[in-house]
């Protein structure tokens, strides 16, 4: 069993970091399959995977000359404010429906709607935005989507980038890892100051974490060593597995 989480933690975090997908996004619908844990403790064990990945990135991207930008932190900013809204929100889902197949449901359904737009990014009209309120604001509806479905939001962070600031993949992949650090740490510091990680089987951190570490530096270094191209292929081919991985989902918690 440590073995296997292991794996999705290293796995989820190479290909979060190599194209800015974060690793929530493939860790949250993967721990839904196996079925193990609940809602707020999948929640849990894939933010701390995450932001230990996000951590070794960021500080290999920078020591290879990445620079924090403006409109970056302005984003992230705004991320962070989201991330706590979108964490209320969900406990509040949570409470409301009391009923964990049905959230699942409708989590997945969430997410396989939004990956499906990321893969027609290309098709949809591109923008470079500088207004600093409005950057703020797509920072805090990015923060608060991906909190509430519990997945850093890598993939929407890229598409949004792409689109709204008109960055490459390259740049975007390395910004949204950016966002998901500081965003899933206040993420984690609002569930511990407010009910805490007590009652939480978190055993499995023990094996997770090191695997987001070790996944971010792997990623972080191949995405230095792959053009645009072969980065965008890697990008899409992880979109469509996870659309038809969130339907499985989907389907097997409502029949």
């Amino acid at each position: 069993m440590m073995i296997l989480y292991f794996s999705i933690g290293l796995l989820a975090t190479i290909f979060g970091s190599l194209v800015g997908l974060g690793g929530g996004v493939v860790i949250k619908p993967v721990l839904d399959a196996i079925g193990t844990y609940d809602l707020t403790t999948i929640g849990i064990l894939s933010s701390f995977t995450v932001f230990s990945m996000a951590v070794v990135s960021t500080g290999k991207q920078m020591k290879k000359g990445f620079k924090v930008e403006k409109n970056m932190l302005i984003i992230t900013a705004g991320s962070i404010l989201g991330g706590g809204i979108g964490n209320s929100i969900f406990g509040i889902f949570l409470k409301t429906l009391n009923n964990e197949g049905l959230a699942t449901a409708i989590q997945g359904m969430i997410l396989a709607g939004l990956l499906i737009l990321v893969l027609f990014k290309g098709k949809l009209p591109k923008y470079h935005l500088h207004n600093l309120i409005i950057l703020f604001f797509i920072g805090l509806v990015l923060g608060a989507i991906a909190s509430f479905l519990g997945i850093g939001g890598g993939p929407i962070n890229v598409m949004v980038l792409v689109l709204l600031l008109n960055m490459d993949i390259k740049k975007a992949a390395v910004t949204s890892i950016l966002i998901i650090l500081l965003s899933q740490f206040a993420k984690l510091i609002l569930i511990f100051i407010g009910a805490g990680f007590g009652g939480h089987d978190l055993s499995m951190l023990y094996v997770m974490v090191p695997g987001g570490i070790i996944g971010g530096l792997v990623g972080a270094h191949f995405n230095h060593k792959l053009s645009h191209e072969a980065i965008h292929r890697i990008f899409n081919t992880a979109i469509v597995a996870l659309v038809i991985l969130n339907f499985y989902n989907v389907v097997s918690n409502l029949v």
